[in-house]
C-alpha cells in the first residue's frame, strides 16, 4: 500500500469517527420521549440517592456497633428474607403497567379496577409465602449459610418484614399516574427513621437483636407508606379501590396476565437471585465474615445501579403506551441514548471508586472493612455491564417479547453460578463479584442482539410493499 492510499483511508477513518461523534447531538435531538421526563428521572435520582446516602449512614453505625462477624451475620440474615422474597414474589406491575395501559383506551375503570385487584391477590399470596420460606431455609440450611440454628428467631423477626411488602400493585399505580416524585421520596421516611434508631442503638450498646428489628420495622413503615400513596394515586385518577373490585374469574377475563406474570417473574427472579443469592453463596464457601464485606461492597455499587432501575420506571410505562404509536426509529434513538447516559453514570463512579474508595470506605465504616475497596472496585464493572442493558430490557418488555427477556435471564444467570460456584471457593467473595460480571456480559449480547434484531424486523414490515411491475405500468 502507497503513502496516499494510506493516508487516504486514515482520511476516511476520521471521517467516519467524526461522522458517528456528529450523530449523537442528533439522537439526543431524535429522543423526544426522554426530554419531558428528565425531570422525573432526576426527582427519582435525586430521592434514591438521598435514601441510599441515608442507609449507607445506617450500615455505618452497625459496622461499628456490631463489628465484622456480627455485621456479617446481619447481611445473610437480611439476604436470606431477600432471597426468598425475589424467588417466590411477583413483580405484577410489570403486567399490570402493560394491561392497564391497553384497558387505558377502552376508559372502563371498573374493568381496570379489578386488574389491578389481581395484581393485588398476587403481591399479598407470594408476599405470605415468601415469609414463611425464609423461616424454613433459616431452619433446615441455617449450619449451611454460615449463621446456625441459633439465629432462626432473628429470621423470623425479619420474615414480617417481607409479609407485609405486597407492593407490586402500588408501583404500577404510581408509575401509570406519572407519580415519579412519590416513588423517589416515599422511602426517605423509613431510612431516616432507621437511621435515627440506629443512632439510638449504637448509643445504647445495643446487639445484633436491636439492629433486626429495626431494619425489620423500618420496613413495614416503608411498605406501608408505598401502598397508601399507590391508593391514593387510584383515587386520584378515577379508579375505584382494587378491595372493592369484583374479584369474580379474574384469570378468565384477563387471559394473558397471568402468562405475562410467570414469564416476567420468572425472568425478574432470575436477574435479582444473582443479585441476592451470592451473599448466601459468599457466606457459605469463605463465612459470615466474608459475606458481610461483600455485602457491603455490594449496597456501595447499588448507588449506581439505581440510575438504570430509575429510569426504567420512568421511560417503561410510555414505551409500554406509545410502541405502537412510535417508529422503530425513535425506539432504538432512544435506547441508545439512555444507553449512553447510563455508561457515562457508571464511569464516574468507576473513576471515583478508583480515586478515593480505600480511604472513603475506612472512614465511614471503619478500618476493619477496608477489605471491601477491592471488591466494590471489581462490582462497578459488573454494574456498568448491567446498566447497558436495562434499556434494552424495558424496551423488550413494551415490545411484548418477554420470551426474549426470559430467555436472556436464564442464560446470564447459568453463566453466574457456574462462575460464581468454580470461583467462590477458590477466591472467597472476589468470586462473585468475577461472576456478576460474567453475568453482565452474557445480558448484554443477549439483550442487545434481541432488542436490535427484533427493530430491524419492526422497521422492515413498517416499509410499504413494492408494487408489481405491471402495476406501476398501469400507473404510469
Amino acid at each position: 500500500m502507497t503513502p496516499i492510499e494510506s493516508a487516504s483511508e486514515a482520511r476516511v477513518a476520521g471521517q467516519g469517527f467524526a461522522s458517528r461523534l456528529s450523530r449523537i447531538p442528533a439522537r439526543w435531538k431524535g429522543a423526544g420521549m426522554l426530554k419531558p421526563h428528565l425531570a422525573s428521572i432526576g426527582h427519582l435520582l435525586s430521592g434514591n440517592f438521598g435514601g441510599v446516602m441515608i442507609m449507607m449512614a445506617s450500615l455505618a453505625i452497625a459496622t461499628r456497633a456490631l463489628g465484622q462477624e456480627q455485621f456479617g451475620v446481619l447481611a445473610v440474615i437480611l439476604s436470606i428474607g431477600r432471597v426468598c422474597e425475589r424467588l417466590i414474589r411477583f413483580e405484577s406491575w410489570q403486567p399490570l403497567v402493560r394491561f392497564v395501559a391497553a384497558e387505558e383506551e377502552t376508559g372502563d375503570s371498573a374493568r381496570i379496577s379489578s386488574l389491578y385487584a389481581y395484581g393485588l391477590m398476587l403481591d399479598v399470596g407470594s408476599a405470605l409465602v415468601a415469609a414463611l420460606l425464609s423461616v424454613a431455609v433459616a431452619w433446615f440450611a441455617g449450619d449451611l449459610i454460615g449463621i446456625g440454628r441459633s439465629n432462626v428467631d432473628l429470621v423470623a423477626i425479619y420474615a414480617c418484614a417481607i409479609a407485609c411488602n405486597p407492593r407490586g400493585m402500588s408501583s404500577a399505580a404510581l408509575r401509570l399516574a406519572g407519580r415519579f416524585r412519590t416513588l423517589a421520596y416515599v422511602q426517605l421516611a423509613s431510612f431516616v427513621v432507621r437511621f435515627a434508631f440506629s443512632v439510638l442503638i449504637y448509643a445504647l450498646g445495643g446487639g445484633l437483636l436491636w439492629f433486626v428489628l429495626v431494619w425489620t420495622a423500618s420496613q413495614i413503615l416503608d411498605s406501608a407508606l408505598f401502598n397508601l400513596s399507590g391508593f391514593r394515586a387510584l383515587n386520584d385518577t378515577g379508579i375505584p379501590s382494587p378491595l372493592k373490585a369484583d374479584w369474580r374469574d379474574l384469570p378468565g377475563r384477563f387471559p394473558g396476565f397471568m402468562r405475562f406474570a410467570i414469564s416476567t417473574n420468572l425472568s425478574s427472579t432470575l436477574r435479582t437471585m444473582t443479585h441476592e443469592m451470592d451473599t448466601l453463596l459468599v457466606s457459605t464457601f469463605a463465612g459470615a465474615s466474608a459475606a458481610g464485606l461483600y455485602y457491603l461492597s455490594r449496597r456501595i455499587a447499588r448507588v449506581a445501579q439505581t440510575a438504570g432501575d430509575m429510569i426504567q420506571t420512568v421511560i417503561y410505562p410510555d414505551l409500554a403506551r406509545l410502541w405502537n404509536k412510535v417508529g422503530p426509529g425513535a425506539m432504538g434513538q432512544l435506547v441508545s441514548m439512555l444507553q449512553l447516559s447510563l455508561a457515562g453514570i457508571a464511569l464516574t463512579a468507576v473513576g471515583a471508586c478508583w480515586l478515593v474508595g480505600k480511604p472513603a470506605i475506612e472512614l465511614v465504616f471503619g478500618p476493619g472493612f477496608s477489605d471491601s475497596y477491592e471488591l466494590l472496585l471489581v462490582q462497578l464493572f459488573a454494574v456498568l455491564l448491567t446498566l447497558h442493558g436495562t434499556p434494552a430490557r424495558a424496551a423488550l418488555l413494551a415490545m411484548n417479547r418477554p420470551t426474549y427477556v426470559l430467555i436472556s435471564s436464564f442464560a446470564a444467570a447459568a453463566a453466574f453460578f457456574s462462575v460464581a460456584l468454580l470461583l467462590i471457593p477458590r477466591f472467597g467473595a472476589l468470586g462473585a463479584n468475577y461472576a456478576h460480571i460474567a453475568f453482565g456480559v452474557a445480558t448484554v449480547i443477549l439483550l442487545d442482539t434481541a432488542f436490535w434484531r427484533n427493530l430491524r424486523r419492526a422497521e422492515r414490515e413498517a416499509q410499504p410493499a413494492p408494487k408489481p411491475a405491471f402495476a406501476a405500468e398501469a400507473e404510469a
